[in-house]
């Protein structure tokens, strides 16, 4: 079922996201909860080594870096709406686009507004102690305000993901300055675990299941080439809008935990961590600002959640919508909203899914599920690089990968290292997210029979 039309102008989307807005939309889909709790994570599985936390946290930073400079070629090749489902339709089968629209959905996208919701009302149970149905029954709530938010269009939600950008990062900054400054504990930044000195095996195998936890905080990059056909100029604005939020966040978050180091003693680390007191920078801001450092701390992290739910809410049913311009998703979801052109049946459906993800499973589950599912298809999509470098020599790709295809290679083996590792320290999540995509082969096989499929016009390559 083709559609009749091949501009984005004549299909309804306005292109109204400019180089800043993309920036706001790719930090502002990153810097969220994350990087305040996650430290504890990746310290955790670093055995109480600062010196390897630090270490695993740039490399999370250049693992995502390598991996948002290969989006940056493909989203400048192809500005379209549907982002990654796109490349991987084109360069394996639509079955492999759709297991990623289907996996958004149900699993990634779903769950990641679900996790960050509840994330969100969590971090005020220190001031009103909640039941877990409390909580469970506010990021419901959640949900759908900022659902009925990008109702009113793309303009309204890229406006709000700018202040809430800008917004998030200030308590950080404040941390990072103070920490840096004033902290006084002097840091061990070698590189032995508290249980002794590991073999070369086991030292790989450490790093790398620490790092995977630092992933989460870095979710987030992959989702601007979902609405890369409402960009203004996608060609030179979405590689540049990645390149500079991935350098930023990697700087950001290195030295904020850091500055945690610097004033927390590692040994009260470990007891926070054993009493489940993982916000390590709460902690830090009320030590070196008294209640005004913690209500600081508070607030930006709050309106950084939020911003990172209104760019999911934003992105993800652009997903749905190529999905179905290709005939294997419902037909209702590339309906556009008359006055707000926006995939509207979409949106509804995925808030009635990630608040059934809110009712069944907790904060921690959501979060392994997502991050090993994410990161397996962003691998394939990374592959696509090469894919697409072979099979359409003569596409137009106004950027490329910065070292060609062996920055490709090894970002690809980089992403293995960390799936396998990953799989191996948490079989239950992981077998989980390898589970839906199976599912979703005979929806595919449904849809394929009942609509047909075709290329979504956006994507025509041949």
């Amino acid at each position: 079922m083709k559609s009749d039309s091949t501009t984005p102008e004549s299909r309804g989307f306005r292109r109204e996201i400019g180089l800043f807005g993309g920036i706001s939309l790719v930090a502002g889909m990153t810097i969220g909860s994350g990087i305040y709790y996650l430290g504890s994570y990746v310290l955790q599985r670093a055995e109480m080594s600062i010196g390897l936390a630090l270490l695993c946290w740039i490399i999370g930073g250049v693992v995502s870096m390598l991996g948002g400079l290969c989006f940056a070629e493909l989203g400048a090749s192809m500005p379209v709406a549907g982002g990654m489902t796109i490349y991987l339709s084109k360069a394996y089968s639509p079955a492999v686009g759709f297991i990623n629209g289907f996996c958004l959905l149900f699993v990634n996208g779903s769950g990641s507004i679900a996790a960050l919701s509840i994330a969100f009302v969590t971090a005020f149970n220190v001031l009103v102690p909640m039941s877990s149905m409390t909580i469970k029954l506010l990021s419901i709530c959640l949900i759908i305000l900022l659902t009925v938010l990008n109702f009113r269009g793309v303009k309204v939600a890229s406006i709000f993901q700018n202040f809430t950008m800008v917004a998030r990062v200030i308590p950080l900054f404040l941390i990072i300055l103070l920490g840096v400054t004033m902290g006084n504990e002097p840091l061990n930044l070698s590189f032995v675990p508290a249980s002794g000195p590991l073999n070369i095996t086991g030292m790989i195998t450490m790093i790398a299941f620490a790092t995977f936890a630092s992933l989460w905080a870095y979710e987030g990059w992959a989702n601007l080439n979902t609405v890369a056909e409402e960009m203004k100029n996608p060609k030179r604005d979405l590689p540049l809008s990645i390149i500079i939020s991935l350098a930023f966040i990697t700087i950001v978050y290195t030295l904020f935990n850091f500055a945690i180091y610097k004033v927390l003693p590692a040994q009260e680390i470990a007891s926070m961590i054993d009493s489940g007191n993982i916000y390590l920078g709460s902690e830090v801001a009320s030590r070196l600002m008294g209640n005004l450092g913690f209500y600081v701390v508070l607030i930006g992290m709050a309106v950084g959640i939020i911003g990172t739910i209104n760019g999911d809410v934003l992105t993800f049913p652009r997903t749905y919508y190529a999905m179905a311009m290709e005939g294997y998703f419902p037909q209702s979801f590339k309906e556009l909203h008359p006055k707000y052109r926006i995939p509207h049946v979409a949106t509804i459906v995925q808030a009635i899914i990630s608040i059934i993800l809110v009712m069944m499973r907790n904060l921690e589950q959501l979060t392994g599920l997502v991050i090993f599912t994410s990161a397996a298809l962003n691998m394939l999509a990374i592959a696509a690089v090469l894919v697409f470098r072979k099979r359409y020599p003569d596409l137009e790709r106004p950027y490329k990968v910065w070292g060609g295809v062996p920055t490709v290679i090894i970002t690809l083996v980089l992403f293995t290292i960390l799936l396998i590792n990953e799989f191996i320290s948490d079989p239950f999540n992981s077998l989980i997210g390898l589970i839906v995509p199976v599912i979703g082969i005979p929806v595919y096989l449904y849809f394929k029979k009942k609509n047909g499929g075709v290329d979504y016009q956006g994507a025509n390559l041949d």
